[in-house]
């Protein structure tokens, strides 16, 4: 007898807004994957954090890979149930800002997607734990830590969703003074936000950190001064161009271990979604914990992603600069405050 390889999909059916799409999952499943040689179960999700308990399941029943279909809270609930295992993660990004998708260059399309999962290339990645909360792509404080705790529990979220709560929380907020130890090295200053990346993205292409790397076993970590309504348009700019560290306002630290000390508990965000957390975080990252599905052969943009199609407009815009590093502090390098 044939031993097939048992493939869970945990399918959210409430995120994002392709439910046509995940309606039409069954059959791009059966035109993809081949049933002589894949045992695929699909599981939906009922509750916040059943994802996760499902993820735990497969991982006990030794699962060969499971399937996030979702946004980046189904995939950040799936992929913590498998780290430091064999089992290896799947994403059909089917949410709002699909950021840790995004930036493996998976496609938001579900047929491209599903052609990932088929083709069976598996990249070791990182991973971050802050206070014992592991995250995959960015966790921060701030500004963006802010906009995520305000939108926490709406139902229904999209880019422009995000960008009025943005506009909104950008009058209200002012910045606070941080001090992030690291390594040989220590900054106290006043910060519009700090965000540590493991993947280079929140989501939507907006690039924090443009030069981090999931597989380089360190963080970037991204700082912004204090900012005002004249700086946004370049900053926003930037971002979908690729090149926000070229911008006078932000200093850029690379380390695998920080602490983060603020000046009183409030809200932090890992993989978008907020809640409240103490004054000091530490942080710390861990080396090729993951297994991942990654496409074979790459494209760098989706013509068919409205925000794919956003970014290149960004970037004849603000031309990306590949080389550009001109405000990196590497770890073990000695800070001046």
């Amino acid at each position: 007898m044939i031993h097939r390889k048992k493939i869970y999909l945990i399918v959210n059916p409430v995120s994002g807004t392709s439910r046509n799409a995940k309606n039409k999952l069954p059959e791009i499943t059966s035109r993809f994957l081949d049933h002589s040689e894949y045992d695929v179960h699909f599981m939906f999700t009922a509750y916040a954090g059943h994802a996760h308990e499902i993820a735990k399941q497969a991982v006990s029943e030794n699962v060969y890979c499971v399937v996030a279909v979702g946004g980046d809270g189904t995939v950040n609930e799936v992929a913590r149930a498998l780290v430091n295992t064999e089992v290896i993660l799947g994403i059909i990004p089917l949410g709002s800002g699909n950021g840790l998708a995004r930036d493996l260059q998976i496609s938001t399309n579900p047929q491209k997607a599903m052609k990932v999962i088929a083709e069976n290339n598996v990249l070791r990645m990182d991973y971050g734990i802050a206070n014992d909360h592991i995250f995959f792509c960015t966790c921060g404080v701030g500004f963006d830590a802010i906009v995520a705790s305000n939108i926490n529990g709406r139902k229904h979220r999209g880019f422009f969703m995000y960008m009025k709560e943005m506009t909104d929380t950008f009058f209200k907020q002012k910045p606070q003074t941080y001090e992030i130890i690291y390594p040989g090295g220590h900054i106290k200053n006043q910060m519009f936000l700090v965000t540590c990346a493991n993947a280079g993205q929140y989501g939507y292409n907006a690039y924090i950190a443009p030069h981090a790397d999931i597989q380089d076993g360190q963080f970037d970590v991204t700082l912004l001064e204090p900012i005002n309504l004249l700086n946004v348009p370049m900053i926003g700019a930037q971002m979908f161009a690729k090149n926000l560290d070229e911008n006078k306002k932000i200093t850029t630290i690379r380390t695998s271990e920080l602490t983060i000390i603020r000046e009183k508990e409030g809200p932090m965000h890992l993989d978008g979604d907020a809640f409240q957390s103490e004054r000091e975080i530490n942080i710390r990252l861990v080396p090729k914990g993951l297994k991942v599905l990654v496409p074979k052969d790459p494209s760098p943009l989706d013509r068919t992603d409205p925000a794919d199609v956003f970014v290149a407009v960004m970037r004849s815009i603000a031309p990306y600069s590949p080389t550009s590093h001109k405000k990196l502090k590497d770890q073990g390098q000695t800070e001046a405050e």
